[in-house]
């Protein structure tokens, strides 16, 4: 079998439903509109993210007889309130805490030296001079990286602003305008699809309500974690309480490995002020405590309809679209797992191979739709 005849068998197998030519051409053209734009449109994905997260509230007022502009009005309105407090409030306080930070990391890196001098008095066959002097070099290298980025931020601190302003600006009026007419919208995005859409109909029913459950489960999981993370850091007295209960809460974003990353900076700074005691113990217990309960509890109560990806596809899900796209390919790492899922699933096949029964198994959402 030649490979020519290997190529138009595939083809005929895969290719031969218009509609699944047509998906292609969307999927193509989304991924490439993502990877070259994506960083001029940024304001736009951020607001239709936020707009996911604020339809269903907006819904539900209007479930309840509130007319639709008065609920877009009412949700836009406590929108703009909790951008103001992040943006006067919280902000100026994490960026305190994190300069504070970074100016206390010298000693805190002394602190370190020593206690590992002391590690290597009691115990000198198990750590060596050799890797001791390895370790301290690996440690000054990051510090001496840390400040130099930290130097670089603040020099660019001009440009950060003007996209902060650029942000708060139009991203408001963004949001306002998805809630407002998101028929509208929606309706002029079906106009330019072709009236047979069967296939991409039963896809975008499907992924919009995951991709809508999983942004607001996931600001939900955000807040909660984040907000007891806080009050446990302060009820041991640990500083920068705030910088680390938001490091712990976006942790949720990368999963698996964000618990992990962000264990390091809880760790680092429990131990340099509360040394190696039962203070320092408590802490990283009530740390793993919150990471167990968010892990298996409170995610399976927030993502219970989502479609079950195995922990291999998640991590490399979230490494290769958070290499591609940055922090949004890491916040749709999954979303984006669920919609290839669901797309092998309701890929069409060549009618022979339907008759033979080689299609794979619909889930249930896909048998109604057959």
């Amino acid at each position: 079998m030649t490979l020519r005849t290997i190529l138009k068998s595939w083809v005929e197998r895969y290719f031969s439903d218009e509609e699944a030519v047509i998906l292609l051409a969307i999927l193509v053209a989304g991924f490439a509109a993502i990877i070259f734009f994506g960083r001029m449109l940024a304001p736009f994905f951020t607001a239709l993210v936020i707009a996911f997260l604020l339809q269903g509230v907006v819904g539900a007022l209007t479930r309840r007889g509130v007319p639709h502009l008065l609920s877009v009005i009412i949700i836009f309105l406590a929108f703009i309130s909790v951008l103001l407090t992040l943006a006067f409030i919280l902000m100026p306080l994490i960026w305190n805490q994190l300069v504070g930070l970074v100016q206390e990391t010298p000693r805190m890196f002394a602190s370190g030296q020593a206690w590992l001098d002391e590690l290597q008095a009691r115990y000198p066959n198990l750590i060596t001079p050799d890797q001791m002097q390895s370790w301290i070099g690996v440690a000054s290298r990051e510090i001496s990286q840390l400040g130099q980025r930290a130097l670089t931020l603040s020099l660019a601190s001009l440009g950060n602003i003007m996209a902060l302003i650029i942000y708060l600006v139009l991203v408001p009026i963004l949001v306002f305008f998805m809630l407002k007419d998101r028929e509208v919208l929606v309706g002029f995005m079906l106009s330019l699809l072709p009236q047979k859409r069967t296939l991409l109909s039963r896809i975008w029913n499907e992924m919009d309500t995951q991709i809508a459950n999983y942004i607001r489960g996931k600001f939900i999981e955000i807040i909660i974690v984040g907000t007891v993370a806080f009050f446990t850091f302060a009820f041991f007295g640990l500083p920068y309480t705030a910088l680390l209960a938001v490091l712990v809460g976006l942790s949720v974003l990368v999963p698996y490995i964000g618990a992990a990353v962000a264990t390091l900076p809880v760790a680092a700074v429990a131990g340099f002020y509360f040394g190696i005691s039962e203070e320092f113990a408590y802490v990283l217990i009530a740390y793993g405590i919150i990471q167990a309960l968010d892990g298996n509890v409170l995610a399976p109560i927030l993502f219970s309809e989502t479609n079950n990806i195995h922990p291999v596809s998640i991590i490399v899900a979230v490494l290769f679209f958070g290499g591609i796209w940055g922090f949004w390919g890491i916040f749709f790492a999954i979303p984006l797992a669920t919609l290839l899922k669901a797309l092998v699933y309701a890929w069409p096949r060549s009618l022979h191979e339907r008759s033979e029964g080689f299609v794979l198994p619909s889930t249930e959402k896909e048998k109604e739709y057959e």
